[in-house]
């Protein structure tokens, strides 16, 4: 693999760039309340949520409102065991609510024992669905190994016989970017535990003015070993890569390494003509010694090429209230600024609280309130946050 010369740049997110926020002014989401979080199903828990977008990222529109993805399992007594029986399932999102459609693919379909977050592409009527396939179908015990797919099929027309039907079948899965050790780690083992797993996940595409397609994910760097080197990955479709994929392997966007394991769910959105790029990341996955909390991040540029800039000097845009710090998270920015995200755990009302509690009392599984976002230039905040 060749890496391409500048301009490509590689933004490095340092310690010291978080350090202005013990003392600064910081955004927060609203405090939820009861009304505030709405089941899907009884027995059903969902999380990561993404849209039915085109180009630009901008839900299409789908029988009165728009199809929505995210990910789905069971509602087990222990919530956390939700990742390791992950399925995308599909939602209408309808006169405000979210209505509950099914699972997206058929059983023994994907080439994971579970699927992880991903994104969804309409042109033409013709949807690309990209998703992360974690471990091997099949396969006991569980694994951490991830690969990014994508697969193809078109929104059936919804009337008649094939009223229910959304999708008219599924092309096979194939296989878009494969890492190769040398920019991003292939080995996603891990120990297991949330937080401490190495990534090669999330897909998202972007298409620059000039039509060249990209696909960020999350990644792991293969350069700066050790607990805490997430980066988020960036990938240009074009030849064939020689060690694999479709898409071939460009610098990472933003390098964490020796400050944060996980960039979660890269996107880009494009704004008032600049580039921005959010990830959503978790308190507990910072470097020891480094204190920030869980929330929203992002960077900007003028092109995807850089230089990118860390919004409000430290990439932070909000947090999750102080006194409820798991309250949400796996923020997704829509091109009109509004934000979605699902509940996590909320009602705790403790500022202190360093683990999320046990059990399912507290735990919402459900997609969240919409917020709105005002970006300025290198400033981003919550409107009225």
């Amino acid at each position: 693999m060749t890496l391409p010369a500048a301009p490509f740049s590689t933004l490095q997110w340092t310690a010291r760039d978080l350090l202005p926020l013990a003392h600064g002014f910081v955004s927060h989401a609203p405090v939820l309340a009861a009304p505030d979080v709405r089941r899907i199903a009884p027995d059903l828990d969902v999380w990561d949520a993404w849209p039915l977008a085109d180009g630009a990222g901008t839900p299409v529109s789908w029988r009165g409102g728009e199809l929505w993805f995210a990910l789905a399992a069971p509602a087990f007594a222990d919530p956390e065991e939700r990742h390791g029986s992950a399925r995308i399932h599909h939602f209408h999102r309808i006169n405000g609510r979210f209505v509950h459609l099914g699972q997206t693919f058929p059983d023994e379909f994907s080439p994971g024992s579970r699927e992880w977050s991903g994104s969804a592409l309409c042109e033409h009527g013709g949807v690309t669905l990209y998703f992360t396939a974690a471990g091997q179908r099949g396969e006991a015990p569980l694994t951490f190994q991830q690969r990014i797919f994508a697969a193809t099929t078109r929104l059936a027309d919804g009337h008649g016989d094939n009223a229910a039907a959304v999708f008219t079948g599924w092309s096979q899965p194939i296989e878009q970017i494969i890492p190769a050790d040398i920019v991003y780690m292939s080995r996603h083992d891990g120990t297991g535990e949330l937080g401490e797993i190495k990534a090669f996940r999330d897909p998202a595409p972007w298409r620059s003015p000039a039509g060249e397609d990209y696909l960020l994910f999350t990644g792991s760097s293969a350069r700066h070993l050790g607990l805490y080197n997430g980066v988020i990955g960036c990938s240009r479709r074009g030849a064939y890569d020689p060690q694999g994929g479709l898409f071939e392997k460009l610098p990472p966007l933003v390098d964490a390494s020796g400050v944060n394991n996980e960039l979660e769910r890269p996107h880009i959105v494009a704004h008032d003509g600049r580039l921005y790029l959010f990830w959503s990341t978790q308190a507990r996955v910072f470097a020891p010694g480094v204190s920030a909390p869980t929330g929203l991040y992002g960077a900007v540029a003028d092109r995807i090429e850089g230089p990118w800039r860390l919004l409000n000097g430290h990439g932070l845009v909000f947090a999750n209230p102080p006194a409820e710090p798991f309250q949400c998270y796996s923020w997704w920015v829509l091109p009109d600024l509004s934000v979605t995200s699902f509940v996590d755990y909320w009602g705790i009302d403790d500022a202190d609280a360093a683990h999320k509690p046990k059990g399912r009392s507290r735990f919402g599984g459900t997609f969240a309130p919409f917020l709105h976002l005002r970006l300025e230039g290198e400033s981003a905040a919550l409107k009225n946050g």
